[in-house]
């Protein structure tokens, strides 16, 4: 998944968001200077430079469709696997924003068709 999350954060509307998996810990909080991550139950900083969040994680997968939803302005974005062959994110009027092997690629890839 790491080409997928480079990918991802290449993203012009990419974003960090508190509940997103990176390296075995969670974001809590996220600004231009880097991040806060929670390790073992502390808190610390950490750069974000060169850092990938994980997309097997189902919370960061949610997170990542919050982020879709925000950035396409539609609370109704959907993700769903059709014909047992591929995800298709698709926004409330049935478009297709994005489709992919796995749900967090059709999320990417709606990210991706953003201009």
């Amino acid at each position: 998944m790491n080409n997928l999350s480079q990918r991802a954060v290449s993203c012009k509307h990419w974003r960090w968001m508190p509940g997103m998996s990176i390296d075995g810990m969670v974001v809590v909080d996220a600004d231009e200077s880097g991040l806060e991550v929670v390790r073992k139950g502390v808190v610390q900083e950490w750069d974000f430079e060169y850092s990938y969040p994980d997309l097997t994680d189902p919370a960061t997968v949610g997170c990542l469709l919050g982020l879709v939803r925000e950035v396409w302005m539609c609370p109704q974005v959907s993700v769903r696997y059709e014909m047992g062959r591929v995800w298709r994110c698709r926004h409330q009027d049935g478009a297709l924003l994005g489709e992919g092997a796995t749900e967090a690629e059709a999320l990417v890839a709606a990210l991706e068709a953003l201009p």
